[in-house]
């Protein structure tokens, strides 16, 4: 399941960042964004979410969202 499956409001544990892109990869991990990490989906939006990591909350856009398995 990725982020764009999950409940508003409900945190859910990082699995794995699901891309061969290692540009969006290092982008995830610099926001906090990795395996084992506590993820909270705030809102959906058309373009993507708006997400909670640790102490900040993150737009991410639709293909950020598809790669963060939880």
């Amino acid at each position: 399941m990725n982020l764009l499956n999950a409940k508003e409001g409900e945190e859910h544990i990082i699995k794995d960042i699901v891309t061969d892109d290692e540009e969006m990869k290092s982008f995830l991990f610099s926001l906090g964004c990795y395996s084992g990490e506590p993820i909270t989906v705030v809102s959906h939006l058309k373009g993507g979410c708006v997400v909670s990591i640790k102490d900040g909350r993150y737009n991410i856009d639709t293909d950020l969202a598809q790669a963060i398995s939880i």
